[in-house]
């Protein structure tokens, strides 16, 4: 049995096949960063109930701990879309707070979303810093005499 193409034929495979490759090629790239968060588990932290021990048991160690005021727990999770050659976009993005006594027993636990998350926008690709300008030779230059200079006097001084 012999199949005959036509070149018409193959000129259209040939499209059909380059539009496919193209809209896949401008699909989005869902990439989740963080804490795995499943409502299943957060519900089972609860207040009074559970402690440090459990909870990372239950759901880890936290993505932060508090260094200051209360002892709390911060579990983050993201999850981001992009488009080839496109900056990340967040898609959806939680933080899980729980919030521990001083006996280390669980006393809240809240979540928070994207609605939360505040958006940076710099200013230029300059950091605005306190002092005076220094142009390029002052850089080369400025430290010559400085190292090795008078200090304060050695033992026997």
């Amino acid at each position: 049995m012999r199949v005959q193409v036509s070149s018409k034929g193959l000129l259209q495979a040939a499209v059909f096949g380059g539009i496919a490759l193209a809209l896949a090629g401008c699909s989005s790239i869902r990439e989740p960063r963080g804490f795995v968060n499943d409502p299943l588990l957060v519900r089972t932290v609860q207040p009074k109930i559970d402690n440090r021990r459990s909870v990372e048991a239950t759901l880890g160690r936290p993505t932060y701990e508090s260094q200051y005021g209360e002892n709390t727990w911060y579990y983050i999770s993201s999850v981001t879309g992009r488009k080839p050659f496109v900056r990340p976009r967040i898609r959806t993005h939680a933080v899980l707070m729980v919030r521990f006594d001083e006996e280390g027993n669980v006393k809240t636990v809240e979540s928070r979303g994207v609605d939360e998350v505040v958006h940076l926008q710099p200013d230029g690709d300059k950091t605005p810093t306190l002092g005076r300008e220094r142009g390029f030779l002052e850089d080369l230059f400025g430290n010559i005499g400085q190292v090795g200079g008078v200090g304060p006097a050695g033992p026997a001084g």
